[in-house]
């Protein structure tokens, strides 16, 4: 059963192959026997998912259906469960039982879905390879030497060793889709503003946004249509009506105009990652979508840009952990000083402390106008280039990331290095923009995703080409040796 999609599974339960309850044993049964290779999970949750498993089958029972209903997930441990630890990876919240769920957390519960745990990730989703995780880093399922990507690491490890069927996943310039492709997952930022923030603990409020994790872009539809929706608890959820996203995936892409920006294809990129790129315009070409240079002239700014206006929000959003209130506090502290300095000094780890102080630096008086200021006015540059684009093509096509999955380790003493992998992916975040990365080969035996970009609210584009794409191809049904 562990082989199934969230779709095969969602008939399966229609059709009455199995129960919630018996998918759900075997699946915890996987995660005990299996997680302890890659280290996906920070809690595992039995007695909430069979509950919930139980609940489920009675709604079945009862005549109630829903693709989602009695389907398992994990979540990604920062969306608020209540009570159940929700510790952003971190020492700071290592004992932070949560007294409420997130809004995707309660949406997909009142779906149906059942809890199988909280995956591990980047502390605070700060990271591009889950190497800075309180708990020890994820390994990729594909290689155990090698990163599965962050922040969303433990979401897309679990996902791509069968451990569970979808996973949802948080993206501030990456960290779904970046996973997704260096695990052979389908990962999908939505428009900022689509699924609620609300119960999400924050890194960068204007970058961060929900989406799912899965092995298909029709069990990506399956999950956002459970997490999609406006939310009056979050001030930047936006009020648009959410369309049926399953609905639309067989679409034709006749005339489907695809865009391939020539920034994407200069020295940084590997050059077997650009064979696997244009072998999958050649895919699309086949299914009658037509292809045609582009231009994005501001994306050279992006990463220094992201790196100053995420950095300067998490050290605003991060001010609240101090030792007080909640979280980790240091022993027997002087006075409040000694309290607030070695409780966050002992709670956070290097990476995040690495970015509050880059993030404090640039807020500071004499700087912000230097620093912030001039990286909001590049965040707009980059927002009316994508904007320029798609007066010409329906969707832009590209490479997720620059490089294949390095080997734990490999960057750690070099974090401008780490953070040069997101430099095709960062430029979603700052437009708000959705995007959507598939699987499109191997390299090495490691996992090659390709990247496609639509206008706002046109997720369901995205899927409808990645499906198609999927029909076509079969490098997502491939598992890792082992699982």
């Amino acid at each position: 059963m562990h082989q199934l999609t969230l779709a095969e599974i969602a008939r399966g339960l229609a059709d009455k192959k199995f129960s919630s309850e018996e998918l759900t044993r075997a699946l915890l049964a996987r995660i005990h026997q299996l997680d302890p290779q890659i280290n996906s999970f920070i809690s595992v949750t039995d007695e909430l998912a069979i509950s919930q498993a139980r609940a489920a089958d009675a709604r079945r029972a009862a005549g109630e259906s829903g693709a989602l209903l009695g389907a398992p997930i994990g979540h990604k441990d920062l969306f608020c469960t209540q009570g159940i630890r929700t510790s952003c990876a971190s020492k700071m919240l290592d004992n932070f039982k949560a007294p409420y769920d997130a809004t995707v957390v309660s949406k997909l519960a009142e779906a149906g879905t059942v809890t199988l745990g909280k995956t591990n990730m980047d502390e605070f989703a700060m990271g591009s390879a889950n190497e800075s995780s309180y708990y020890g880093p994820v390994k990729n399922p594909w290689n155990f030497e090698h990163v599965p990507g962050g922040s969303s690491g433990g979401s897309a490890a679990a996902v791509a060793a069968r451990l569970l069927p979808a996973a949802t996943a948080t993206d501030t310039g990456g960290s779904i889709r970046q996973p997704a492709a260096l695990t052979s997952l389908t990962g999908l930022k939505p428009t900022y503003g689509r699924v609620s923030r609300w119960g999400m603990i924050a890194y960068a409020s204007s970058l961060d946004q929900a989406g799912p994790l899965a092995r298909t872009a029709e069990d990506c539809a399956l999950l956002l249509q459970g997490m999609a929706g406006f939310d009056a608890k979050d001030s930047t959820s936006i009020d648009e009506p959410v369309p049926d996203y399953s609905a639309s995936l067989n679409a034709s892409l006749e005339g489907l105009r695809i865009g391939l920006p020539k920034e994407y294809f200069g020295a940084g990129l590997d050059p077997r990652i650009a064979d696997l790129v244009q072998a999958s315009v050649k895919e699309l070409e086949k299914l009658g979508a037509v292809v045609k240079e582009i231009s994005l002239p501001n994306m050279q700014h992006a990463i220094p840009a992201y790196y100053v206006i995420a950095p300067a929000e998490a050290s605003s959003n991060l001010s609240r952990f101090d030792g007080v209130r909640f979280g980790y506090r240091c022993e027997n502290p002087v006075d409040l000083t000694d309290l607030y300095k070695r409780s966050r000094g002992e709670g956070f780890g290097a990476e995040v402390q690495r970015r509050i102080m880059v993030g404090a630096y640039a807020l500071s008086a004499g700087y912000y106008d230097a620093y912030y200021l001039q990286a909001q006015k590049i965040r707009r540059l980059i927002k009316n280039d994508f904007m320029a684009a798609f007066n010409d093509v329906d969707v832009i096509l590209g490479p997720t990331t620059p490089n294949l999955a390095w080997k734990i380790g490999a960057k750690n003493n070099d974090p401008v290095a780490e953070y040069l992998e997101d430099v095709y992916t960062i430029t979603a975040n700052l437009a708000g923009l959705p995007g959507l990365s598939m699987p499109a080969g191997f390299v090495d035996s490691l996992p090659v995703g390709v990247q496609l970009l639509a206008p706002y609210f046109h997720e369901g584009r995205l899927l409808n080409v990645a499906h198609r794409y999927q029909q076509v191809t079969d490098w997502h049904t491939r598992a890792p040796n082992g699982f």
